[in-house]
Parts: structure tokens; C-alpha cells; sequence
């Protein structure tokens, strides 16, 4: 493996603004070829698809490979691929779609490690059609959440499980296999929200046994574009049509009005950025991405190991959460100190961190507001040892 990050760092024209970037949950900043790419994409002579010149060839090729790069992201078929402006919006979509077809007292499932994308479109929807919402919860200790639950949550009138693969504020991975062994017996389906977890793990739809994943293209330093990928693509065609075009096929069945084409164009380039980063990688598109996540992964582990273990050398902050399987994300308290001075302290001394009260979410869950709620840090590609001393160095000084 050959994850350099100083080659990494130099892809980033943004990181010369000075300040250290643990901001990621909310988007990782863009890297130089996916700037170019919608630039390019920009200049370039595009138009409507179904045209047999070359401007509406040329935004049919960017919509193909669009999917294309998404399907090597997952591990799954390109005509499974639903583009948009993103995750949220796509989800949404798919919510709506899907619950055209409950009746009262049917159930979804979700679970309060969730962000608030994949929550409020189910809960809306339960809502209006008298649908139940039930619950799976975390342990409050470690920030796991217990796959073994949802054996007992699942039933006959179960019609979806959503989960998250990984929590972009405290970082738990769950087992979502399991979870989607529970909602198979019974027939729901399965909706993973990918977006956290996507930039540091190899993901593999069929292994997760999602039925539909999303993913947003911010969280790896991609355009504000997200994207629905189906395991299997005959799935869009029993969903109800929300296409505004009659007789929508496929993807288009939940895709509304014309793409963003400078974006997906910059789609492409991020995926391949994340191909790369691992410079010894070789093969197909999958395979590199296979690997330069694979060394994404390992190199993560490490510095997120190390800031974990300094992190709780200091007798004042108090690490939120102890997952045996995370990405490189987590929240942490300060004694005697609400986090947003905690945060703006941060950001006096050139660190980028966001705070939350713990009055929502899953913090809110987690009791957090009671000691002022939390600061969430979240490493990058691009991120060093260099900036994890500087940041325990800082919490230092709060004392």
C-alpha cells in the first residue's frame, strides 16, 4: 500500500488557506481535478439529451459515465445508478416512491444513529399514511448500535429498514449485513445511507446486503451531486414513476428535470480522485478504488487511533462513544465548557471544528446536551500527525 499523504496534500489547492481542516463531516474540500472537470465541463458545448449533434451526445456521455463511476464506488450496475442534487433530496425521492404503496399501521424502521437525511423523509411519510416508526437504539457507552435488536424491531409488517453505514458524529460503523439478514427474513428493504462511510471504506452493495445505497459527493471533496444505487436495477422499475417525463425507464423513474452536467462531471473526477489515492494501485476502476480505500482505511485507523489515545490522556475532555468499527470521525466534551466556546476557541487558534448543543440527533439521544453538548472532529485524506498534535496541543491549553 502506498497512501502518501504529502502527495494527497498537494492535490488540494484550498489546504493553503492556513487553517487545519477537521470539518470534514461536513463535506472535505475539493481537490484540483474535480475542480478542472466541472471548469472544463463548464466551457464545453452541452445540451439536452436525445440530440444527434455532438453538444446532446456529449451530455448523454457525461450522465453514462456519471453512473458508471458511481457503480465502481459501491460495487454494483450502472442502470441501478439515480442521479441528483443530493442525498437528501434523493432519499426523499425514494421515500416517496416507496410509501405510494403502505397502508395504515404498516412499519419502517430507523435507527438513532442516523443523521437527520435518512430519519425525517421516513417519519414524514409514516406519518401521513399512519405507518409506525419504530426504533433501533445505541448503547449509550459505547455508541454502538447492537445488530441483535433488530430481530425483535423486523416483522410481518416491516417495509423498510434504514440504516446508516457509518455516523458522520461519533464515527460507529454497524453491522448492517446482519441488520439486513433480520430484514430479509421478512421481505422489507433495505436503504443504507453510505455518505459517511464511502471516502474511507471499500464498499461492496451485494456484501452489505443493501437493496439501495446513497451516496453525496461533498464527503469526499466531490460536487453537491448525491446518487441512489440500486443492487438490482429491475427494483426501479416496481417503484412508482416520479419522472415529470411519461414512460420513464430505469434511473430516470427518480430523476426530476435536467442534470447538473459540469457537476456530474466532476462526479467522475472525484471517484477517480479516490482511485488514486493509493498511487500503487492498478487495474480497473474498482479495483483502484478497492485498494486506495483499503489504504485509506489503514492509514485512517492509525491516526485516528492516535488522536483517540491523546484525546483521552487530557483529565478535561471526555471522548464520546468507544465503537469497535468507526470511520475516522468523533465528538468529544470539554469539562466546564459549552462546545461552541470549545469550538470557537478552536477556530481562534486556525482550526476548523463544528459544535452541537446535543439537543438533536445523536447526541440528543446520547444525553450530550447535558454537559453542553459536543465538538465534532473529522479527519480527511489530507489530513497528518502534524495537525492532530496541534490540535491536542490547543485542548491543552482549555484547562
Amino acid at each position: 500500500m502506498a497512501f502518501d499523504v504529502a502527495r494527497i496534500r498537494g492535490l488540494f489547492p484550498a489546504l493553503g488557506d492556513g487553517w487545519i481542516h477537521f470539518d470534514g463531516p461536513a463535506g472535505m474540500l475539493v481537490p484540483e481535478q474535480v475542480a478542472s472537470a466541472v471548469s472544463t465541463a463548464m466551457r464545453a458545448p452541452v445540451s439536452g439529451p436525445g440530440g444527434a449533434f455532438p453538444a446532446s451526445q456529449r451530455a448523454e456521455s457525461i450522465v453514462t459515465a456519471a453512473r458508471r463511476a458511481v457503480a465502481d464506488l459501491v460495487g454494483t450496475d450502472p442502470a441501478g445508478v439515480v442521479l441528483g442534487s443530493s442525498a437528501a433530496v434523493l432519499l426523499r425521492r425514494l421515500v416517496d416512491a416507496m410509501s405510494e404503496r403502505w397502508q395504515l399501521a404498516d412499519e419502517v424502521v430507523v435507527s438513532r444513529l442516523d443523521e437527520n437525511a435518512n430519519l425525517a423523509p421516513w417519519r414524514h411519510a409514516a406519518k401521513r399514511i399512519g405507518a409506525i416508526v419504530r426504533w433501533g437504539e445505541i448503547d449509550i457507552e459505547t455508541c454502538e448500535l447492537p445488530a441483535w435488536q433488530y430481530e425483535n424491531l423486523v416483522g410481518p409488517r416491516t417495509k423498510a429498514v434504514a440504516i446508516t453505514a457509518a455516523s458522520g458524529s461519533v464515527g460507529t460503523r454497524p453491522d448492517v449485513p446482519t441488520v439486513a439478514e433480520f430484514a430479509k427474513r421478512v421481505g422489507a428493504m433495505v436503504v443504507v445511507d453510505a455518505s459517511y462511510a464511502a471516502p474511507f471504506i471499500p464498499l461492496d452493495l451485494p456484501a452489505l446486503g443493501a437493496d439501495v445505497a446513497v451516496v453525496s459527493a461533498q464527503a469526499w471533496g466531490g460536487p453537491a451531486v448525491g446518487a441512489l444505487a440500486f443492487r438490482d436495477p429491475e427494483m426501479l422499475e416496481r417503484l412508482p414513476s416520479v419522472s415529470l417525463e411519461p414512460g420513464a425507464r430505469g434511473p430516470a423513474r427518480l430523476e426530476v428535470g435536467p442534470h447538473a452536467y459540469p457537476l456530474l462531471a466532476g462526479l467522475v473526477a472525484s471517484i477517480d480522485y479516490l482511485a488514486g489515492l493509493d498511487d500503487a494501485a492498478t487495474g480497473s476502476r474498482r479495483e483502484r478504488l478497492v485498494t486506495s480505500l483499503g489504504s485509506a482505511k489503514s492509514y485512517h485507523a492509525g491516526l485516528l487511533a492516535q488522536l483517540t489515545t491523546e484525546l483521552r490522556s487530557l483529565p478535561h475532555v471526555m471522548v464520546i462513544g468507544d465503537a469497535m468499527r468507526r470511520i475516522p470521525a468523533l465528538a468529544f466534551a470539554v469539562a466546564g465548557k459549552k462546545a461552541s466556546e470549545v469550538a470557537d476557541f478552536l477556530a481562534s487558534q486556525g482550526l476548523c471544528a463544528f459544535a452541537d448543543d446535543g439537543t438533536s440527533g445523536v447526541f440528543a439521544a446520547l444525553g450530550v446536551g447535558e454537559v453542553g453538548g459536543a465538538v465534532r472532529i473529522g479527519l480527511a485524506h489530507y489530513s497528518n500527525v502534524f495537525e492532530i498534535n496541534q490540535l491536542v496541543r490547543v485542548l491543552e491549553e482549555l484547562r
